[in-house]
């Protein structure tokens, strides 16, 4: 048998796999939020006085009167079970990054050996799951392992389906015994109350009487891969890392943008229907689906929720997203760089804040030099990117984002804040004491008569900025594909409540010295863009130019790394940042720094070894497979008086050896001890790391000497291609 087996009958199946039948999908509106728990539901199951007290928490995050909760619970067990559901699940968000269930039965027996259904209100409000396996940083002593869950009642509790039946899900937050939050819900609830407070603050300077509950909303634009399950089976890194740790690049790439946005291959086309009807049962208003630039890569954007209910539905997605790949034989990679040399994957987390009153405050309107409130928002964006930058950078940094950021897909590692022309210009203007009206945007005229005109934006986009303001919110560009976006948006919004309580202090002070509104305004601005306003760029961001601009001029941090990110948590700026908008306490973040860093750490670690065993037991027989086989060939020409160019067979000769050479190097390396986190990153990332690259140069090359029939992986032309 040849040491391609494996691969080779991975093709096989892919190649001669029976198109599944597609089935036709119902209409949106009969299936659209069918397996939520939604407000309209509730009107109609509740009692008055439930309903408006459920209504209340739901829309105003105000405090739910526990009395509440017993009939919410019963009308809840009752619609869950006439959706097949016989259990029920407590769902929260650990420090993993990812979501965690514990499944309880409905069930209860009676002592004349019936069965009956039960939900108590009690069993609603709180959970308790065991919280000893969970990381913590230190927030609990290993033999203190009690953590509870409790109800979230401003976002809604809806069906999970599999195969084997149905779940009722309650989304939660999740806590120690000693009420420590241990989870991404708990800080992203707390950071959007601070919000609320910090701008009602604003506002009411501004002269707004009526003022609704101000809140953040977000929308994220979701990249992936598709890659077909028998090709990853077939290797252990994508397997078990998420990513190809070895693979020579393939003759024809990206390089044509021949995949960007063209036509969805068949398959793809039908998990994405299937995937998708499945989001609108769940209430996710998926918007956009479309291919992306490398071969095998798709996004899917939904539209804007508010910010605690798209964090929910973000995790939910990404699970949605993976179970209905595997039932098409897919493996959907959210890994930020599956495959080296193509474009990895992002999460851009489009961000705004607004209320119900004032409307969209991230919004310039048709005239943003006379849009008072939003130019203060807008402001305290720039401020809080420029004093926060450290912290937006650390809160996206993960082993597998280091991939991407900096690389043409991707934002620098540098933050800056894009506004567009018009609005730089007016910043600009504020800057200088001034504040002058700005044109509208251009008329597009095409030249053809069948083809209306229409009016362009004020300003183009730039896809270099890692924060850009895209009309009438920011986009944050950073973030990883496989992230929870609950930790950027505690992030954004600590940073924008903390710069609008600077504001309304200098605001405060500006209109007792003048009654003129846009007067005092300039007077805030013009202060905060002197401090703050080396943010604000429009340029290149992928230029060296820029970069050296960043550092030596600006004075902005370059952190290309995580093990040069993560360690600004413990900045006591941003220790403060978390403490006085009461998000987090100071224990609380140095946790999540701890947590942060044990997993880069157990990331590169995990690689190291998976790049070892495959060097060892599959790239390294192959090349010495190949070294017999050319051996043997080159003696019996030689016996024939026949002359054979040895140059290949010495190359692979070299690169054998020195593959075995870092193997070696990196088996040492993985032995060493370290006292803090800290070295223990620095060490990943400037040892590992680079020997990691080492042995895969070597294990690449093999790749274009060994021949088809010995080489045991997939290559990236058949996993990105062939589906």
């Amino acid at each position: 048998m040849s040491s391609n087996f494996a691969r080779m009958q991975a093709i096989s199946a892919i190649t001669n796999r029976v198109a599944e039948p597609v089935e036709a999908t119902e209409p949106l509106e009969d299936i659209w939020a069918t397996d939520v728990f939604t407000l309209t539901l509730m009107e109609e199951v509740l009692t008055k006085t439930a309903f408006k007290a459920v209504k209340k928490a739901f829309l105003n995050g105000e405090t739910l009167d526990p009395a509440a909760a017993e009939p919410v619970a019963a009308a809840m067990k009752n619609w869950a079970i006439s959706k097949g559901a016989k259990f029920f699940s407590h769902i929260f968000y650990p420090l993993t990054g990812r979501s965690a269930e514990k499944h309880d039965g409905f069930i209860i027996s009676s002592t004349d050996g019936k069965a009956i259904t039960e939900f108590a209100g009690e069993l609603l409000i709180k959970g308790e799951p065991d919280g000893s396996s969970f990381p913590n940083g230190g927030l609990r002593t290993t033999n203190a392992a009690r953590g509870y869950t409790a109800w979230d009642p401003t976002s809604p509790a809806y069906i999970q389906r599999t195969a084997n039946g149905a779940t009722l899900v309650i989304p939660s937050v999740f806590l120690s015994w000693t009420g420590e939050s241990l989870d991404t819900k708990t800080p992203l609830l707390r950071s959007n109350a601070a919000v609320d407070r910090s701008a009602r603050k604003v506002l009411e300077l501004m002269g707004e009487e009526e003022i609704a509950t101000v809140s953040s909303s977000c929308g994220a634009e979701q990249e992936y891969f598709l890659v077909d399950q028998n090709f990853v089976n077939a290797r252990p890194d994508l397997l078990l890392a998420g990513r190809t740790l070895f693979g020579a690049a393939p003759a024809k790439g990206q390089e044509f943008d021949d995949h960007y946005f063209g036509a969805i291959p068949t398959r793809v086309q039908n998990f994405m229907q299937d995937f998708e009807d499945k989001l609108y049962r769940l209430g996710i208003p998926a918007k956009t689906h479309h291919n992306e630039v490398a071969p095998g890569q798709f996004e899917i954007a939904p539209y804007y929720e508010s910010a605690n209910i798209a964090a929910d539905h973000q995790q939910l997605m990404m699970t949605t997203m993976q179970q209905t790949a595997k039932a098409h034989g897919f493996a959907c990679l959210l890994h930020e760089k599956p495959f080296a040399g193509i474009n990895g994957s992002g999460k851009h987390v489009n961000w705004s804040v607004g209320n119900a009153t004032q409307g969209n405050l991230l919004d310039p309107g048709d005239t943003p030099h006379q849009n008072l409130n939003f130019l203060l928002f807008c402001g305290a964006v720039i401020r809080g990117v420029h004093k926060y930058g450290p912290l937006l950078r650390a809160v996206i940094a993960s082993a597998a984002n280091d991939h991407r950021l900096g690389a043409n897909e991707a934002p620098p590692a540098i933050l800056s804040v894009y506004l567009g022309d018009q609005l730089e210009s007016i910043f600009k203007d504020i800057q200088n004491g001034k504040l002058r009206k700005k044109a509208k945007g251009k008329e597009m005229d095409l030249g053809l008569k069948q083809l209306l005109s229409f009016t362009a934006d004020p300003g183009d986009r730039n896809r270099t900025s890692p924060f850009a303001f895209t009309g009438n919110r920011f986009e944050f560009r950073a973030c990883g594909s496989s992230n929870t976006v609950s930790t950027p948006l505690v992030a954004m919004n600590a940073m924008i409540a903390d710069s609008l309580d600077w504001i309304a202090s200098r605001l405060k002070k500006a209109l007792a010295t003048t009654d003129n509104k846009s007067e005092a305004v300039v007077i805030v601005l013009q202060e905060l863009m002197q401090k703050h306003g080396v943010a604000v760029f429009g340029g290149d961001g992928y230029s060296a130019k820029w970069h050296k601009e960043a550092v030596e001029k600006r004075g902005l941090l370059n952190l290309p790394t995580t093990a040069d990110a993560l360690p600004y948590y413990k900045d006591k700026d941003i220790v403060k940042l978390f403490t006085s908008t009461d998000i987090l306490s100071a224990k609380g973040v140095d946790a999540r720094f701890e947590v942060a860093a044990e997993q880069y750490i157990m990331s590169i670690e995990v690689e190291a070894k998976l790049v070892v065993d495959m060097a060892t037991t599959q790239i390294y027989p192959a090349a010495l497979a190949q070294i017999a086989s050319v051996s043997g060939a080159a003696g019996e020409a030689e016996s024939l008086g026949l002359e054979l160019d040895t140059s290949a067979l010495e190359e692979t000769v070299a690169h054998a050896n020195g593959l075995s050479a870092g193997v070696a190097k990196l088996k040492k390396a993985l032995t060493k001890h370290f006292k803090t986190p800290e070295a223990h990153m620095r060490f990943c990332a400037d040892t590992i790391c680079p020997l990691m690259l080492e042995i895969r140069e070597h294990g690449d090359a093999l790749e274009g000497l060994v021949s088809d029939e010995l080489w045991p992986l997939p290559k990236y032309a058949e996993m990105l291609n062939i589906k």
